[in-house]
């Protein structure tokens, strides 16, 4: 299957151009970390397939996917791309490898004890080439001095913001917070 035609006629322009520049950091993650490339740019290309789909179309995933949303990520839309995107990916697509299935699950929220291609995703996502925030150079230097520290402080950036919004911080969140504490 052409992934990218697919991406073209799913995503907007400015999230396809995000798509092939986080999956071109997982890549170049990849090589400097140790974890398959292959596996690393399907992922990273795969990651928002379902970003730009309607709120209607991703509860009738839910709905016919079998797939029940605790309260959190209910109540908080921007993380329902993630899920909906593992399951359009196995469901849709027939990608039937689980470690590229949870990186796409879990790039938005993290968990505890990532895999490492969990981890390349989610910090592919964080420090990709079209990215634009506060203090991402900080995160592109810290992903090239160490993985674990990255993590750190992309964890410690998303909470920060989560709370100056008054948002709630989603369960998965604060336990890949709290593991990455423990190991450094």
């Amino acid at each position: 299957m052409n992934y990218k035609e697919l991406l073209k006629q799913r995503l907007s322009e400015k999230r396809y151009v995000h798509s092939l520049a986080v999956a071109n950091e997982a890549v170049r993650l990849a090589v400097k970390y140790g974890c398959d490339e292959e596996k690393a740019y399907l992922a990273g290309l795969l990651h928002d397939v379902t970003k730009n789909t309607s709120r209607e179309e991703q509860l009738k995933m839910f709905n016919d996917f079998g797939i029940m949303l605790d309260d959190v990520s209910f109540a908080a839309e921007k993380l329902w791309h993630a899920i909906s995107g593992a399951a359009f990916c196995e469901k849709v697509l027939g990608i039937t490898d689980a470690e590229i299935l949870s990186a796409i699950r879990y790039h938005t929220t993290a968990k505890a004890d990532m895999t490492l291609l969990q981890k390349v995703l989610y910090l592919a996502d964080f420090t990709s080439a079209d990215r634009d925030y506060d203090d991402v150079d900080v995160m592109r230097s810290l992903v090239d001095i160490s993985m674990e520290k990255a993590l750190d402080y992309a964890l410690s950036y998303t909470i920060k913001d989560l709370v100056q919004q008054g948002r709630q911080i989603h369960p998965d969140t604060m336990e890949a917070y709290n593991f990455v504490k423990e190991k450094i």
